[in-house]
């Protein structure tokens, strides 16, 4: 044996009771049977938990692929993730087009300079993977191709139907990233231009990837008041295509709106009563996160966010953008509505103007001595359209009745810029959250349980071979963690504060962090 850990609460990732035993690692790979008593290290776990690495299902993680920096592959293994599945939401690495360019999701400082050249330039989804794997990494990656990168690269931001060439250039972007490994194709169709995209285009997208066993995962178009509707469509697509449906981020915002989860709940078993293949996740939180644009109505991004910054300055447009953000009948997903006022819009990252960071926008505003749309304009048009806010819109009684169904998993939906930049507490905190605020606070699901939906669930879910049970011959992920010590850190003030009691993780048999740091090991592989 490399390593033998010995007397570990073993969790194995099927949702049986734990149980006390001992467990080796062998050229990267998991002994459970006729162990010897001696290895290059033993590893005395009593009164430890040992489970397999988990598998952050809903992960953005892959915007930092092979970043500068280490923060973007920290944030995930201090709370225990080994495997990510990114290119969630619709946004992905590729492809891409010269002609139209995408915009910036997060920070282009923390990204691989030679990634957002090669995007600049054009690049394809086969492309993309082969720079995924020449670059080190700490974790495994499965990804998702996503729809709205589909879209600009074919016809840029055009809120229009797609001709029949754009159309068969989008199918064949599809089959491309299909035969190059990607799980399916993720849908944004609350951010444009996915939100200018009709359901018979998704369901003609999808037919592409149904021959591959290609997921449809979805960032619904409402996830408020039309909720309902939203699930509906989701349902459809599935079902017309003949593809597996994935619900991204499960959620209600809006306090008008709080409680409608259920009826969507309803809609969900229908349809898996029926014979349909539905699933979601989950993070553990009551605030959303996201860019701040999307406060504004997606018409107005119709030529990109750049164009739209320029067009600010005229107090006209202005003001006829806030009365459609102060409409209750504005018929989009309206982040700032669903907040309640300013007051529950948290600015987290502003790259030009630091002093707003952690501070609502209404906060900011009297600091100002501003109006609170003035000045959320002006901080458009000073950070050119760049930026992240955090929506207090979330219940947390709908939060523990969504976690309860069976086949729902928890997903960081960690989006993660530099390792100073302010984000969402989930980005470095959601697996230790989930553990606490299901399982130590609150009993809502049992340990084994909930581990059962972030690993061996997970990796039958997404295709992951040899991924997600402690079995022989399995693939040597690995979290070593003390349950009693277990604790998110991360907070809205602090969001990037590691999670106390993770003690150690493996990939592929590599100790990659320990002590509360990263290794260095760099065994992560393109799944």
């Amino acid at each position: 044996m490399d390593i033998l850990i010995q007397n570990a609460k073993l969790i194995d990732g099927t949702g049986k009771s734990a149980y006390t035993g001992n467990i080796g690692i062998h050229q990267g790979k998991l002994v459970l049977s006729n162990l010897p008593d001696t290895a290059e290290e033993i590893i005395d776990a009593a009164g430890k938990h040992l489970a397999p690495g988990f598998i952050d299902v809903h992960s953005h993680g892959d915007e930092l692929i092979g970043s500068p920096g280490t923060f973007g592959d920290l944030c995930k293994v201090n709370q225990g993730f080994t495997t990510q599945i990114g290119g969630q939401c619709g946004v992905s690495g590729a492809p891409t087009s010269a002609a139209f360019q995408q915009d910036p999701v997060v920070s282009t400082e923390a990204m691989n300079p030679r990634l957002l050249q090669l995007r600049r330039d054009g690049l394809s989804w086969p492309e993309y993977a082969e720079f995924v794997r020449s670059v080190p990494k700490v974790t495994n990656y499965k990804l998702f191709v996503g729809f709205n990168a589909i879209r600009i690269a074919a016809m840029g931001y055009a809120d229009r139907k797609p001709t029949d060439e754009e159309m068969d250039h989008m199918k064949a972007m599809l089959k491309d990233a299909m035969e190059a490994g990607a799980v399916g194709m993720s849908s944004g169709l609350a951010y444009v231009p996915g939100t200018y995209a009709d359901t018979e285009e998704l369901i003609q997208l999808c037919k592409v990837m149904a021959p591959y066993g290609g997921i449809y995962a979805t960032h619904m178009r409402n996830e408020s008041k039309d909720l309902l509707t939203s699930v509906k469509e989701a349902i459809r697509i599935g079902a017309e295509a003949g593809v597996p449906v994935h619900i991204s981020h499960f959620k209600v915002m809006g306090r008008d709106y709080w409680g409608n989860h259920k009826a969507a709940i309803a809609e969900i078993e229908k349809a898996k009563a029926a014979g349909q293949d539905i699933t979601c996740d989950q993070y553990p939180y009551n605030c959303s996160m996201t860019i701040y644009t999307p406060c504004m109505p997606p018409w107005y991004f119709t030529e990109g966010t750049e164009a739209l910054v320029d067009k600010l300055h005229d107090p006209a447009l202005r003001a006829k953008i806030r009365e459609e953000m102060e409409d209750p009948a504005s018929d989009y997903e309206n982040f700032y509505r669903n907040s309640g006022s300013w007051e529950g819009v948290t600015l987290c990252y502003c790259p030009k103007t630091p002093e707003a960071e952690g501070k609502s926008v209404a906060a900011y505003a009297a600091e100002m001595g501003k109006d609170p749309f003035e000045a959320y304009f002006d901080l458009v048009i000073a950070n050119r359209g760049v930026g992240t806010a955090v929506y207090h819109s979330i219940s947390d009684d709908d939060i523990f009745d969504i976690i309860r169904l069976p086949y729902v998993m928890v997903g960081s939906d960690g989006l993660v810029g530099s390792r100073e930049e302010k984000c969402h507490p989930r980005g470095w905190g959601t697996m230790a959250r989930a553990i606490c605020a299901m399982t130590k606070d609150n009993s809502i699901l049992p340990l084994e349980t909930l581990i059962h939906r972030n690993t061996g669930m997970a990796a039958a879910r997404f295709g992951l071979k040899n991924k997600g049970l402690l079995q022989d011959g399995y693939d040597a992920d690995l979290v070593l963690f003390d349950y009693e010590a277990l604790q998110d850190n991360a907070t809205y003030a602090n969001p990037n504060a590691l999670a106390g009691g993770i003690l150690r993780v493996f990939i592929g048999g590599e100790t990659v962090y320990q002590d509360g740091a990263l290794t260095g090991a760099t065994p992560g592989k393109l799944l």
